[in-house]
């Protein structure tokens, strides 16, 4: 199995990259199954963010309005003990940003939002969600891995591992429209490495009296 890592393919099996936010309304784009907007964190935020100690990581696991997630991401920090600064509210504003967006792509009047600090291998099953479409964004540690099962049933032979910072949207089993096209996705298996990562997950939500919480990470 080759492992490639921090791939940024032009189009890859129904996997598509961005430079811009835009960019990811091509979600709705018959043929692909996954929309990667490929860009660069900042120097300053990477080193600020991997020097946390785990326990300073925000954490939230809420369903809400998307207007009302910089608040629940604020309140996250401030129940971590996240130190202020402007690392912490460029945290907040880009995962506000990022609910404002992916909320608009989605025409979604309800979001779950996910904030999750893994340290260990969440799920490392390659996996279709049961969800319309999803957003998942690694703030630290080591992005979404995702594939091509050639089947269906194992795993891909070729690995791609999403950047750091590059928000990933994908395709779920629920999507109206979408034929299985093989893509598969799964957390990096980091048990053992002493590896934290702090993962973004953001699900568009119809009714949230009929949604029930995943607690699968990626």
């Amino acid at each position: 199995m080759t492992v490639q890592r921090f791939i940024r393919p032009a189009s890859t099996h129904g996997v598509v990259s961005t430079p811009s936010p835009h960019g990811m309304r091509d979600i709705r784009t018959s043929e692909v199954g996954g929309v990667i907007w490929d860009r660069e964190p900042l120097a300053s935020f990477q080193t600020w963010i991997g020097g946390l100690r785990p326990s300073r990581l925000p954490k939230a696991r809420v369903i809400l309005r998307p207007a009302a997630i910089r608040d629940a991401v604020t309140a996250a920090c401030d129940n971590a003990g996240t130190p202020d600064g402007p690392e912490r509210r460029r945290l907040i504003d880009d995962v506000a940003a990022l609910a404002h967006i992916f909320s608009d792509v989605m025409d979604a009047r309800w979001m779950r939002l996910r904030v999750d600090v893994v340290t260990g291998n969440a799920c490392r099953r390659f996996h279709v969600d049961r969800i319309t479409a999803r957003l998942v964004c690694t703030y630290r540690g080591t992005g979404t891995q995702y594939g091509v099962s050639e089947t269906g049933d194992e795993d891909p032979q070729t690995i791609h591992t999403v950047a750091t910072g590059s928000p990933l949207v994908m395709r779920g089993t629920l999507w109206p429209t979408r034929p299985d096209q093989g893509l598969r996705h799964r957390s990096p298996p980091i048990e053992g490495t002493g590896e934290t990562r702090l993962v973004l997950v953001l699900d568009p939500v119809a009714d949230p009296a009929d949604e029930a919480e995943s607690d699968i990470v990626h």
